[in-house]
Protein backbone atom coordinates (compact mmCIF):
# COMPACT_ATOMS: atom_id res chain seq x y z
CA UNK A 1 0.00 0.00 0.00
CA UNK A 2 1.23 3.51 -0.84
CA UNK A 3 0.27 6.42 1.43
CA UNK A 4 1.16 9.99 0.46
CA UNK A 5 0.89 13.21 2.45
CA UNK A 6 0.24 16.36 0.46
CA UNK A 7 0.47 19.97 1.60
CA UNK A 8 1.33 23.12 -0.33
CA UNK A 9 5.11 23.45 -0.47
CA UNK A 10 6.08 19.99 0.83
CA UNK A 11 8.52 21.49 3.30
CA UNK A 12 6.53 21.92 6.57
CA UNK A 13 3.43 19.76 7.17
CA UNK A 14 3.60 16.87 4.73
CA UNK A 15 7.24 16.02 5.54
CA UNK A 16 6.29 15.70 9.21
CA UNK A 17 3.36 13.48 8.27
CA UNK A 18 5.59 11.31 6.09
CA UNK A 19 8.36 10.97 8.65
CA UNK A 20 6.06 10.31 11.61
CA UNK A 21 3.97 7.69 9.82
CA UNK A 22 7.10 6.05 8.44
CA UNK A 23 8.34 5.70 12.02
CA UNK A 24 5.03 4.26 13.21
CA UNK A 25 4.81 1.80 10.31
CA UNK A 26 8.48 0.84 10.20
CA UNK A 27 7.63 -2.85 10.61
CA UNK A 28 5.04 -2.97 7.83
CA UNK A 29 5.20 -3.04 4.04
CA UNK A 30 3.34 0.28 3.67
CA UNK A 31 5.26 2.85 1.63
CA UNK A 32 4.95 6.44 2.83
CA UNK A 33 5.85 9.53 0.81
CA UNK A 34 4.87 13.19 0.46
CA UNK A 35 4.53 15.96 -2.11
CA UNK A 36 3.20 19.49 -2.46
CA UNK A 37 0.56 20.96 -4.72
CA UNK A 38 3.00 23.83 -5.27
CA UNK A 39 6.04 21.88 -4.13
CA UNK A 40 9.56 23.23 -4.39
CA UNK A 41 11.44 20.31 -5.99
CA UNK A 42 14.61 19.36 -4.15
CA UNK A 43 14.08 21.77 -1.24
CA UNK A 44 15.03 20.54 2.27
CA UNK A 45 12.54 20.35 5.10
CA UNK A 46 11.77 23.59 6.93
CA UNK A 47 14.19 24.06 9.84
CA UNK A 48 11.37 24.24 12.39
CA UNK A 49 9.88 20.96 11.13
CA UNK A 50 13.38 19.45 11.20
CA UNK A 51 13.81 20.52 14.82
CA UNK A 52 10.52 18.93 15.78
CA UNK A 53 11.41 15.68 14.05
CA UNK A 54 14.81 15.66 15.73
CA UNK A 55 13.10 16.09 19.11
CA UNK A 56 11.52 12.64 18.70
CA UNK A 57 14.61 11.00 17.26
CA UNK A 58 13.81 11.30 13.54
CA UNK A 59 16.60 12.41 11.20
CA UNK A 60 15.11 14.50 8.40
CA UNK A 61 18.36 15.66 6.81
CA UNK A 62 17.89 13.51 3.70
CA UNK A 63 14.39 14.80 2.98
CA UNK A 64 13.83 16.67 -0.29
CA UNK A 65 10.51 18.09 -1.44
CA UNK A 66 8.57 17.18 -4.60
CA UNK A 67 5.80 18.76 -6.63
CA UNK A 68 2.68 16.60 -6.92
CA UNK A 69 1.94 15.22 -10.38
CA UNK A 70 -1.05 13.34 -11.74
CA UNK A 71 1.04 10.20 -12.10
CA UNK A 72 2.16 10.41 -8.47
CA UNK A 73 -1.42 10.80 -7.27
CA UNK A 74 -2.76 8.00 -9.46
CA UNK A 75 -0.06 5.62 -8.19
CA UNK A 76 -1.04 6.24 -4.55
CA UNK A 77 -3.60 4.20 -2.59
CA UNK A 78 -4.34 6.77 0.12
CA UNK A 79 -3.68 10.51 -0.01
CA UNK A 80 -3.82 12.56 3.19
CA UNK A 81 -3.74 16.34 2.89
CA UNK A 82 -4.10 19.13 5.43
CA UNK A 83 -6.76 21.49 4.04
CA UNK A 84 -10.03 21.04 2.19
CA UNK A 85 -8.71 23.36 -0.52
CA UNK A 86 -5.77 21.03 -1.09
CA UNK A 87 -8.12 18.11 -1.52
CA UNK A 88 -9.94 20.05 -4.24
CA UNK A 89 -6.63 20.79 -5.96
CA UNK A 90 -5.57 17.15 -5.82
CA UNK A 91 -8.86 15.88 -7.19
CA UNK A 92 -8.81 18.50 -9.94
CA UNK A 93 -5.32 17.36 -10.93
CA UNK A 94 -6.16 13.65 -10.71
CA UNK A 95 -9.94 13.01 -10.68
CA UNK A 96 -9.47 9.25 -10.34
CA UNK A 97 -8.23 9.64 -6.74
CA UNK A 98 -11.36 11.36 -5.42
CA UNK A 99 -12.44 8.33 -3.34
CA UNK A 100 -9.03 7.87 -1.75
CA UNK A 101 -8.08 11.47 -0.93
CA UNK A 102 -8.89 12.91 2.50
CA UNK A 103 -8.00 15.77 4.80
CA UNK A 104 -6.02 14.00 7.54
CA UNK A 105 -8.35 15.15 10.34
CA UNK A 106 -11.35 13.92 8.37
CA UNK A 107 -9.76 10.51 7.80
CA UNK A 108 -8.92 10.25 11.49
CA UNK A 109 -12.56 10.93 12.38
CA UNK A 110 -13.71 8.36 9.81
CA UNK A 111 -11.33 5.76 11.24
CA UNK A 112 -12.49 6.39 14.80
CA UNK A 113 -16.16 6.13 13.80
CA UNK A 114 -15.61 2.95 11.81
CA UNK A 115 -13.64 1.37 14.65
CA UNK A 116 -16.29 2.26 17.23
CA UNK A 117 -19.08 0.84 15.02
CA UNK A 118 -17.37 -2.39 13.95
CA UNK A 119 -16.93 -1.24 10.37
CA UNK A 120 -13.17 -1.77 10.08
CA UNK A 121 -12.59 -4.86 7.96
CA UNK A 122 -9.57 -6.93 7.01
CA UNK A 123 -6.67 -8.78 8.58
CA UNK A 124 -3.87 -6.41 7.59
CA UNK A 125 -3.53 -2.72 8.31
CA UNK A 126 -3.65 -2.10 4.56
CA UNK A 127 -7.01 -3.86 4.25
CA UNK A 128 -8.33 -2.02 7.29
CA UNK A 129 -7.31 1.41 6.01
CA UNK A 130 -8.89 0.66 2.67
CA UNK A 131 -12.11 -0.51 4.33
CA UNK A 132 -12.43 2.91 5.95
CA UNK A 133 -11.86 4.65 2.62
CA UNK A 134 -14.59 2.50 1.06
CA UNK A 135 -16.99 3.28 3.91
CA UNK A 136 -16.33 7.03 3.70
CA UNK A 137 -19.26 7.96 1.41
CA UNK A 138 -21.66 6.39 3.93
CA UNK A 139 -19.98 7.66 7.11
CA UNK A 140 -18.96 11.16 6.03
CA UNK A 141 -22.51 12.65 6.25
CA UNK A 142 -22.77 11.40 9.84
CA UNK A 143 -19.75 13.38 11.05
CA UNK A 144 -19.27 17.09 11.70
CA UNK A 145 -16.91 19.00 9.41
CA UNK A 146 -13.25 18.34 10.18
CA UNK A 147 -10.84 21.23 10.74
CA UNK A 148 -7.92 22.04 8.50
CA UNK A 149 -4.39 21.96 9.88
CA UNK A 150 -2.97 25.39 9.16
CA UNK A 151 0.14 26.11 7.14
CA UNK A 152 2.91 27.11 9.59
CA UNK A 153 5.27 28.35 6.88
CA UNK A 154 6.80 31.68 7.89
CA UNK A 155 5.14 31.57 11.32
CA UNK A 156 6.50 31.16 14.84
CA UNK A 157 7.90 27.94 16.23
CA UNK A 158 4.86 27.65 18.52
CA UNK A 159 2.66 27.35 15.43
CA UNK A 160 4.88 24.56 14.12
CA UNK A 161 4.51 22.79 17.49
CA UNK A 162 0.73 23.03 17.26
CA UNK A 163 0.73 21.71 13.69
CA UNK A 164 3.01 18.80 14.66
CA UNK A 165 0.78 17.96 17.63
CA UNK A 166 -2.38 18.04 15.49
CA UNK A 167 -0.77 15.92 12.78
CA UNK A 168 0.52 13.37 15.22
CA UNK A 169 -2.80 13.24 17.07
CA UNK A 170 -4.58 12.44 13.80
CA UNK A 171 -2.05 9.73 12.97
CA UNK A 172 -2.41 8.16 16.41
CA UNK A 173 -6.20 8.16 16.03
CA UNK A 174 -5.93 6.51 12.62
CA UNK A 175 -3.53 3.80 13.70
CA UNK A 176 -5.11 3.11 17.08
CA UNK A 177 -8.44 2.74 15.26
CA UNK A 178 -6.88 0.14 12.99
CA UNK A 179 -5.94 -1.86 16.08
CA UNK A 180 -9.55 -1.96 17.31
CA UNK A 181 -10.88 -4.90 15.37
CA UNK A 182 -14.06 -6.16 17.02
CA UNK A 183 -14.37 -9.93 17.01
CA UNK A 184 -11.03 -10.60 15.33
CA UNK A 185 -8.73 -12.90 17.23
CA UNK A 186 -5.48 -11.68 15.73
CA UNK A 187 -2.50 -9.89 17.11
CA UNK A 188 -2.16 -6.20 16.28
CA UNK A 189 0.55 -5.37 13.80
CA UNK A 190 3.93 -4.60 15.32
CA UNK A 191 4.29 -0.87 15.86
CA UNK A 192 6.82 1.33 17.60
CA UNK A 193 5.70 2.34 21.08
CA UNK A 194 2.88 4.86 20.95
CA UNK A 195 3.81 8.06 22.70
CA UNK A 196 2.52 11.57 22.92
CA UNK A 197 4.39 13.91 20.61
CA UNK A 198 6.29 16.48 22.65
CA UNK A 199 8.07 19.31 20.94
CA UNK A 200 11.36 20.34 22.51
CA UNK A 201 14.01 22.65 21.19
Amino acid sequence: MRVMFVCTGNICRSPMGELLLSRYLADTSIEVSSAGTKGLPGHPIDPSSATLMSSVGIDSSAFRSRRLTRDMANATDLILCFEASQRREIVTLAPAVVRRTFVITEFAALCAYCADHGMVKGRTIQERLWSVAEAAPIVRPLLPPSPDIEDPHGKTFDVFCTVADETNRALRTILNSMRKHAGAKIHPLAQPEWKQFTATV
